[in-house]
């Protein structure tokens, strides 16, 4: 079950860090793409999203802060302003948008899932959990001795 669990996060978080990255290698590309659909600031909104999607994704797969990754508040706006399979008037783009708008709530159902399980998650990089493990890391010093 860990073993599956550790898969999925990896599959889940390497698809936001792998469109995280596509935005910065496509970055033209894709600030075109976002102006024709009414993002304001096209250019700039790029790499911001980019950014967040792949330190989103990487979160999810090394399991850190792992709910504060979930990347709900990217999926949401991004779905109601790029998917907007409702204004389509061309039968294939609909299909095409409604698809995506179906993908993106499937992923916020699946992130809004993550965020229900205790942390830490299988398997997940090491991090600090409050003094006691900074006690041990300091060698059982008396923390208290130390400057503040």
């Amino acid at each position: 079950m860990r073993a599956l669990f550790v898969l999925g996060r990896v599959i889940f978080g390497g698809f936001f860090a792998y469109n995280g990255v596509n935005h910065f290698l496509n970055q033209k590309t894709m600030s075109q793409y976002a102006g024709a659909k009414g993002v304001p600031a096209a250019e700039a909104a790029i790499p911001a999203t980019g950014a967040m999607l792949l330190a989103g994704g990487a979160s999810i797969i090394a399991g850190v802060k792992p709910r504060q990754a979930a990347l709900i508040g990217f999926l949401i706006p991004v779905t109601l302003q790029i998917h907007r399979f409702w204004d389509e008037q061309d039968p294939n783009q609909r299909l095409n948008e409604l698809t995506h708008f179906s993908k993106n709530l499937a992923l916020v159902g699946a992130a809004l899932m993550l965020m229900q399980i205790d942390e830490p998650w299988p398997a997940s990089v090491p991090r600090l959990r409050g003094e006691e493990e900074m006690f041990v890391r300091l060698g059982g010093r008396d923390l208290s001795a130390l400057p503040a």
